[in-house]
């Protein structure tokens, strides 16, 4: 990547891509028509597919609550119990422990839960590293209509809570799960691994592990046209520890151009990041 390659897609536009959904049947409805899509899709799983997987869900509103903590944790680490406890603010009986593991189990078999689980390398020394997933619904246009945001209010009302030590509001956590889902499309088409990385001092995280025989690729994405020193420390400590074991570090953008920076890591704009 010596000289640099150019795209005009911004912000509003990857904003629109997180609400449009990647489901083809509901991501070129109208506006309103899609978000009564989305709702109709969630309904159905908690009142139809959840029992047609041999769960009858006793309390819809009970798990509809802890979608919505879960969309809220997207991104992040955060544990099972906190989403728990922020599906159940002021509820003094709240679902058991083997309840929301079946949540969470039937979820995923239903393919609405698309975790990223935690890199386990082989043959690298990076210390003690975390083994929580990295939560995220297998469409972030899902995780935006469970916190009821839409386009203006992701521009305009950045500082949503979320859940998670993750550093982000909603809609940098959202951005990334546009980029992860992209991701995973072509990490599969590549029979590729995504993974992700977090040490468990939090001190050492990387969004994103590409792994496909032998070869792997770290990605840091970020809500930013700019890209800092900061912003790729965690690659450039990666490189570190694994050397050669790292086939190229990459900055995943909202900007508009694509190029190399003099300590090699790619900078890459999400429009122009393909298999």
């Amino acid at each position: 990547m010596h000289s640099r390659q150019s795209v005009s897609t911004a912000l509003p536009d990857y904003v629109r891509e997180i609400v449009s959904s990647g489901f083809p049947g509901i991501r070129d409805l109208p506006d309103r028509a899609r978000r009564l899509a989305l709702d109709g899709y969630l309904t159905r799983i908690v009142d139809r597919d959840m029992a047609e997987q041999g769960h009858r869900v006793r309390a819809p509103a009970a798990l509809r609550a802890w979608l919505r903590a879960y969309a809220q944790a997207t991104a992040s680490t955060a544990s099972y119990t906190t989403i728990l406890d922020a599906a159940t603010v002021g509820d003094a009986d709240k679902p058991s422990r083997p309840t929301t593991i079946a949540y969470r189990d039937v979820l995923t078999q239903l393919w609405l839960l698309d975790p990223v689980e935690a890199w386990r390398p082989f043959g690298f020394n990076l210390g003690r590293l975390g083994k929580v997933p990295k939560h995220h619904l297998a469409d972030p246009a899902l995780a935006a209509r469970l916190m009821d945001l839409d386009e203006s209010a992701l521009l305009e009302l950045r500082g949503h809570a979320m859940l998670g030590a993750q550093s982000g509001a909603a809609l940098g956590r959202l951005f990334e799960s546009l980029v992860t889902l992209s991701m995973q499309t072509y990490a599969q088409a590549a029979e590729a691994r995504l993974w992700h990385l977090r040490d468990q001092a939090g001190l050492h995280e990387v969004d994103l592990i590409v792994e496909a025989r032998n070869r792997i690729v770290a990605f840091e994405v970020k809500l930013s046209a700019s890209v800092s020193d900061a912003d790729v420390k965690h690659l450039l400590w990666l490189r570190s520890r694994i050397g050669d074991g790292l086939a190229d570090a990459v900055i995943i953008t909202t900007g508009q151009s694509a190029y190399r920076r003099a300590d090699g890591v790619a900078v890459v704009p999400l429009a122009l990041l393909g298999p």
